[in-house]
């Protein structure tokens, strides 16, 4: 269930204010550059230039509000705390302000302060962060009964039932009474109150406190889906040894705080407005500086903003010494590689190679981000140390396998890339895309066709949407000589995968075969407009010119002939 904050004020300034002073001549560069970079995400050079802007006209109302906005977002929460008690000392209603304010009196221990901001607030900020903020300054205070009592005052809508109760268990755990925080956690069913990622982890260490170790690895094995995470996979491990973890998700009530606004960031996590989440997050990373989860929440949004420095940055906050410093390191690396430094996102895998040589996922994604740089060479031998640690222990997968014998035909090793796409095949008969792969590889190499279209109708049958493998059904047609019955895959390929130059080339030369030269130099153009590689341009321009006939008599191409 989606709770929409009050925030519409404080994030919709950007767009919708206009400061009388900003038309000023010495002003209108600075504020125009700020809001250019802010309406494309850009939040750190928006900040810089908010900041020069109120160098400026330090009082202007819009851009000091704009200027928090982007202040938080970027991380910067010391200027962040200043911009707020400059914006309150100006009388504007602003919710993040407030927020930000009552964050640091919260941070500083002063609940009182705090207590009496939030209720002046309480009509600006919405009913659940209101709710869980009100608890948990109620605890800092010191008065436990006042706080369970306040989370059962949150009923309605049920999603604020069940973050009250959530937080109520945590308080009930920080005080040390494990029995009657793992009854909260039950709720009204078996664990209700598993609501994300985090409660899992504070619902285990309570179990451990109370030596329930078997329900504690129980729950953990339920939601462990790949041994990546971790830190749920440390966790496990602990409870299957039967060892005892401290209670530290929640140890005072600042972390109940932080917790409270990660609460409500991963609740507005995937609305359309992504900056509420973001500010949500950057908050409880400024209660919590130890709480990992606003970090990785925080780095998937901003590199899906393309934020990649932003994401970066937060991602080399991860302590060396925590359970998910791999993944965040490997985080880093694959937003290294998105923002288009392939160097710099080796030079972390090669790192984690030398501080964890015998974890496979280390040298698995080295050999991922070899193949998409076309070293296939270096990504086979990545590939091949992570098989080789995995079939130690009986744990190799088919996407390895898969993932190797693709570097292997890139590198023209027919043989091993055979060997190693059946034996994918083998541990997973149905995978669609090792039924595609090897399927197309012998039609390209004209070898074993009926087996080749036995592999990519059942792949096609796995996955009738997608573009790539019904291209491969097309271009089996094709090659065998069956031209007619290869035109309503192909135009199927080119529906699904409209802007893939290779398909749209394909289209062309199957068009071309029947007769409708006009379509099939169409297609062609319309690959070269989706910039292919050169090689494949070169041979599409050559088509345009002389035709699909004379390019394959000079190719001494062997193509049967249509029946």
């Amino acid at each position: 269930m989606r709770i929409k904050p009050l925030f519409h004020f404080a994030l919709s300034i950007s767009l919708l204010a206009t400061s009388a002073a900003a038309n000023a001549g010495g002003l209108a560069g600075a504020y125009l550059s700020a809001n250019h970079a802010n309406s494309k995400n850009d939040y750190a050079a928006a900040a810089e230039y908010y900041s020069k802007a109120l160098m400026q006209d330090p009082d202007d109302a819009f851009i000091l509000q704009n200027a928090l906005l982007t202040h938080v977002i970027s991380g910067d929460m010391d200027v962040s705390v200043k911009l707020a008690k400059d914006i309150a000392e100006l009388n504007i209603g602003s919710q993040l302000s407030d927020l930000i304010i009552i964050a640091s009196l919260s941070k500083q221990q002063d609940f009182d302060q705090a207590l009496d901001l939030l209720e002046q607030s309480k009509d600006r900020i919405s009913t659940l962060l209101y709710g869980l903020m009100k608890g948990w300054i109620l605890a800092g205070s010191g008065d436990m009964t006042a706080t369970t009592a306040h989370f059962d005052t949150m009923l309605t809508p049920s999603a604020l039932l069940l973050f009250g109760q959530y937080h109520k268990a945590l308080a009930t755990a920080m005080t040390g009474d494990f029995n009657q925080a793992n009854t909260y956690m039950k709720g009204e069913g078996r664990d209700a109150l598993h609501l994300n990622r985090g409660s899992l982890i504070a619902h285990v260490q309570i179990l451990s406190q109370l030596s329930k170790f078997d329900e504690a690895a129980d729950i953990l094995a339920q939601n462990l889906t790949s041994s990546a995470d971790q830190q749920l996979q440390y966790l496990h491990d602990k409870m299957v040894a039967k060892e005892v973890v401290p209670f530290d998700f929640i140890r005072s009530a600042t972390d109940g705080l932080s917790e409270s606004f990660l609460t409500l960031a991963n609740v507005l996590s995937g609305e359309e407005d992504e900056r509420f989440t973001l500010i949500y997050a950057r908050i409880a990373e400024f209660l919590r500086k130890d709480n990992i989860q606003p970090l990785l929440l925080l780095s998937e949004m901003l590199k899906g903003q393309e934020q990649y420095d932003l994401a970066t940055q937060v991602l080399a906050k991860v302590p060396a010494s925590h359970p998910l410093y791999l993944n965040a390191a490997i985080g880093r690396s694959d937003t290294l590689l998105d923002a288009g430094k392939p160097e710099a996102a080796i030079a972390i895998l090669q790192r984690l190679i030398h501080s964890h040589p015998q974890v496979a996922r280390v040298h698995m994604v080295l050999g991922d981000v070899y193949t998409s740089e076309k070293e296939f060479r270096k990504a086979s031998k990545a590939y091949s140390v992570a098989l080789d640690i995995l079939e130690k222990d009986g744990k190799a997968q088919w996407f390895l396998y898969y993932a190797r014998a693709v570097a292997f035909e890139r590198m023209g090793d027919w043989d091993k890339a055979e060997t190693d796409f059946r034996t994918a095949l083998r541990l997973s008969p149905n995978q669609p895309s090792t039924l595609n792969y090897l399927g197309y590889s012998l039609v390209e190499k004209r070898i074993k066709l009926d087996e080749a279209q036995e592999l990519i109708e059942r792949a096609v049958q796995g996955r009738p949407n997608d573009g790539f493998i019904t291209d491969s059904l097309g271009w089996l047609l094709y090659r065998v000589g069956k031209f007619e019955e290869a035109v309503a895959p192909m135009e199927r390929a080119v529906e699904l995968l409209p802007t893939d130059p290779v398909i749209n080339d394909h289209l062309g030369d199957v068009y071309w075969k029947v007769g409708r030269q006009r379509e099939a130099r169409f297609q062609w153009s319309r690959a070269m407009s989706f910039e292919p590689e050169e090689k494949d341009a070169a041979r599409i321009r050559r088509k345009l010119d002389v035709g699909l006939d004379e390019v394959l008599k000079s190719e001494e191409a062997d193509i049967p002939n249509a029946n």
